[in-house]
């Protein structure tokens, strides 16, 4: 009986050492696992994963009954919600090192302005045969010019001094291509009005403005070029002047339309953000047939746009033997509110800098900024990040309000309205631009 009641007792301690060590793997399993997903907000588990279908971009191959692109004639027969397609871009495997700026010794990004009519304009309004309409304030009516006397000064550093000549060096016998909106062509026109007066009229040229157009110097063999492509990505609305349409229509999975024109580019400056907060985008998938669209809110729309753009730099760029600069959104300043409590305007007759550090207004959308950082991240040296945002956030002086001239002059009765009838998007030239590419030239 004793040697049964031993036999017995053995295994059950013998089990219940099994038992406990089974708890405690288990314990330990799901501690290590707790932190991973709570660390990563965009954790994907294995089940949620297998719902999504993943798409590859930028293949040359189009749905039989589908446009090989986008015009502005395109239409949805049929739109549907969307289906939960995701882009599966290449993310570059081993590690491409830190982007650019964090190598500086300071944050060019993070300043103050200061007032100095001294150094500033860099250049006069009249005296730039390629101004545009839509920028020139001065022409258009505004006698206030404080706007063109800020420099941006870094807080524990200077900015590279502009120097025009040096510029035209750096470009000598090189591409620099802008690819954008208009807020990119704005940022071009400042670059071509900063480097034109240098290069005697008979040695420089503009072609007719058309998707790409170009500013040459024959004496240095290069150009100044910019490429309307508002989306990034294959669209309707990739008409330079006929881009006002009720909807909007993107591929999703393809810039092949717009990189056959930027792939031999030197110097690249990509920008796209605005267009992306005018209401749902429709996606139409280059093996959709049937012209079938998908509708999307502009942010998951834009983070597909860019995962298609990054997935072009990985694949394409060397880092050696191309720079790629990617601009950070262009806040507006449509609600004076938002730095003078109790008041109902916008950047009308604002003659100075917001004066806080750190002001942040609703023209700057933190989401989409956190998306296109996880997205260049990804894409380490390949892509210098020129983060204008903040810095431009302060200028609410800069925009042209009514004092610009857009398709059509302002009529009396328009230009009595300035809280309807302001520019406050677009800035000024001389003003905030010129920054934007003094931190380019700093960075080149």
């Amino acid at each position: 009986m004793m040697q049964r009641w031993n036999r017995k007792r053995s295994h059950f301690q013998f089990a219940a050492l099994v038992l406990l060590i089974f708890i405690g793997c288990s314990i330990l399993y799901n501690e290590s696992s707790i932190p991973r997903i709570h660390d990563d907000p965009h954790h994907v588990s294995q089940e949620q994963e297998t719902a999504f279908t993943y798409i590859k971009p930028n293949l040359v191959s189009h749905s039989k009954d589908a446009p090989e692109f986008l015009d502005r004639f395109v239409r949805c027969n049929l739109t549907k919600e969307y289906s939960g397609k995701k882009i599966k871009w290449i993310d570059p495997k081993p590690k491409l090192g830190r982007r650019r700026e964090s190598l500086e010794r300071c944050d060019v990004f993070s300043g103050k302005w200061v007032f100095d009519n001294k150094s500033y304009p860099l250049y006069n309004e009249s005296d730039c045969p390629y101004m545009s309409d839509q920028l020139a304030c001065h022409k258009h009516g505004r006698s206030d010019l404080g706007y063109q006397y800020w420099r941006w000064q870094p807080h524990n550093c200077n900015l590279k001094r502009w120097n025009v000549t040096e510029m035209w060096e750096k470009l000598r016998g090189k591409r620099l291509m802008f690819v954008g909106d208009s807020l990119n062509r704005g940022q071009w026109i400042s670059m071509v009005c900063l480097l034109q007066s240098v290069i005697p009229a008979d040695k420089r040229s503009m072609s007719p403005n058309a998707p790409l157009t170009i500013f040459r110097a024959e004496e240095y063999n290069a150009t100044v070029e910019f490429l309307w492509a508002p989306l990034l990505v294959d669209s309707n609305s990739d008409d330079p002047v006929n881009h006002r349409l009720s909807e909007r229509i993107i591929r999703p999975d393809s810039v092949l339309k717009h990189s056959a024109k930027w792939e031999h580019a030197d110097i690249l400056v990509f920008n796209t953000y605005l267009w992306w907060r005018q209401g749902p985008v429709k996606l139409l998938w280059s093996n959709e047939e049937n012209e079938v669209c998908e509708e999307l809110d502009g942010l998951g729309a834009m983070e597909m746009a860019m995962g298609s753009w990054a997935d072009w730099v990985a694949s394409n760029v060397k880092s050696h033997k191309k720079q790629i600069f990617f601009v950070t959104m262009s806040p507006t300043h449509l609600w004076s509110r938002e730095w003078e409590r109790g008041s109902e305007g916008n950047c009308y007759n604002e003659k100075n800098p917001v004066d806080w550090d750190g002001y942040w207004g609703s023209g700057s959308d933190l989401p989409t900024m956190r998306m296109v950082e996880r997205v260049l991240g990804k894409l380490g040296s390949k892509v210098t990040v020129l983060n204008v945002t903040q810095l431009s956030e302060y200028r609410k002086d800069g925009h042209p309000s009514i004092y610009r001239k857009f398709w059509e002059t302002l009529s009396p009765e328009q230009l009595s309205k300035p809280t309807t009838y302001s520019d406050c998007i677009h800035w000024c030239l001389p003003g905030v631009p010129d920054v934007w590419n003094e931190l380019l030239f700093h960075f080149l």
